[in-house]
């Protein structure tokens, strides 16, 4: 059985033609030409002797793709023609690794997210097929294989079958559940969204009457379609253009396939209200589709007949009663009243969970007060007073500002910033002395 040395002289007698033809063509000095070889060779005898640890591979990885790079700058500067090992050398290294530690999903997330970079979809096909098989227990790693698919590749079959796969092996993380839903509710959202560009969604008739209507003086605006902003739409992003003929009734319009995993996940966690709480608050976010309101209104009528007195509910009822609501709008006043209400009653009702209450209300009210720039004076005074009583309320009385601080850098890291602006200039005045409130608001100002 060879020895480590063994191994290494090896390894590094496959790429000394390599480096000879580098010297060749004047890519590197002879000096830098040794310098790599002695480095390659000191971390050859590291990873090949006993003891070595993935971090030994990584720190070698890490050396020959700032080589790689350098070669790459030399040989565009230069103007050289030259064709060598380049990358499949770092592929090489990752796929030693893998294989002698396959158990380091440190390694294959880096692994995966090299050849990502590198756009090598084939490899990335068998990377996955690999580590799914190797890791069948671990959600993240069906859920990233399949975003990946949908993300890169729009290959909603793909991504599927990963996600089915991975709720074969995984059927009690709910975080799996909860993914599986939203990567089906991305796909509703890519069809409607190409059913509006294409103008299959308009009323024909009702487009027809809008255009008599319209006055002869008035000067008719282009209309501006998604394309117009971003022409990479344009491109084929795994959306059949021929099907979406047919689809304006079908099932995956109407949200019956996440509709269809939330039922399921009820019955795999024996309906739970907290899941079905995070596939409301999940569903939520694509407010912009037509059956959310429907998907919605389904998870609410599960918990009110399933779990009518669990706090969840009562959560889910005041985020439904201002879902999809304009400030602007004449109903939202009476919609408003009947929320607040609502949560207050609940607050009292449950008293030890008045600090989650709260922080709901001051999610849901702060964006509602972001909207009302063009509402009533008197409405835009009672959400600005909710707003501040609530969070108050989050800090439990006599809180010293962390827990609004928290929930600022929460709305930052979720990607909704102007949210988290509004807590923190509407925090500020009343825990001025918190550090990290302080840091935030002076982040705003730069």
């Amino acid at each position: 059985m060879a020895g480590p040395s063994d191994k290494a002289r090896f390894y590094l007698e496959q790429s000394a033609t390599e480096l000879n033809e580098l010297e060749r063509k004047k890519i590197f000095t002879r000096e830098e030409i040794s310098s790599i070889a002695r480095k390659r060779s000191d971390f050859e005898h590291i990873i090949n002797a006993r003891g070595s640890h993935p971090s030994d591979y990584l720190r070698y990885i890490e050396f020959e793709k700032n080589a790689d790079a350098l070669r790459r700058k030399r040989i565009k500067r230069l103007g050289v023609r030259y064709k060598g090992a380049g990358q499949r050398s770092i592929y090489f290294l990752y796929n030693r690794a893998t294989k002698k530690f396959p158990g380091d999903l440190t390694l294959w997330m880096q692994y995966i997210d090299f050849a990502r970079k590198d756009k090598a979809y084939k490899r990335l096909n068998d990377i996955f097929t690999s580590v799914a098989r190797l890791h069948p227990t671990k959600p993240d790693i069906w859920i990233y294989a399949a975003n990946y698919f949908m993300d890169t590749q729009a290959d909603i079959t793909n991504a599927r079958s990963y996600m089915q796969r991975g709720l074969r092996f995984c059927k009690n993380s709910e975080y799996l559940w909860l993914e599986y839903a939203k990567l089906e509710t991305m796909y509703v959202g890519k069809i409607a969204g190409r059913r509006k560009i294409l103008g299959l969604d308009i009323d024909r008739t009702k487009k027809q009457q809008t255009d008599e209507g319209e006055d002869v003086d008035m000067i008719a605006l282009p209309e501006i379609t998604a394309e117009d902003v971003n022409p990479t739409l344009k491109q084929d992003d795994g959306v059949d253009e021929v099907a979406l003929q047919n689809l304006a009734a079908a099932p995956v319009l109407t949200g019956a396939i996440p509709l269809a995993i939330f039922d399921s996940a009820m019955k795999q966690f024996q309906g739970k209200p907290r899941l079905a709480e995070h596939f409301f608050g999940m569903f939520a976010e694509f407010d912009q589709l037509p059956c959310i309101p429907q998907i919605l209104q389904h998870v609410l009528d599960y918990l009110q007949e399933n779990s009518l007195f669990a706090i969840e509910t009562a959560i889910c009822r005041f985020r439904m009663k201002l879902f999809g609501r304009n400030p602007a709008d004449p109903k939202f006043p009476p919609a408003l009243g009947d929320a607040l209400d609502l949560i207050s009653s609940t607050i009292q009702e449950y008293p030890s969970e008045s600090v989650r209450l709260s922080e709901v209300a001051v999610r849901q009210l702060v964006s509602l007060n972001r909207l009302s720039a063009d509402a009533d004076p008197a409405l835009q005074k009672v959400l600005r007073v909710a707003l501040r009583k609530y969070m108050r309320a989050l800090e439990d009385g006599e809180g010293s500002g962390d827990k609004v601080a928290s929930l600022a850098r929460s709305l930052q890291q979720e990607g909704r910033r102007h949210d988290a602006e509004a807590v923190i200039r509407a925090s500020i005045k009343y825990w001025a002395a918190n550090e990290e409130l302080q840091k935030l608001n002076s982040a705003l100002e730069r």
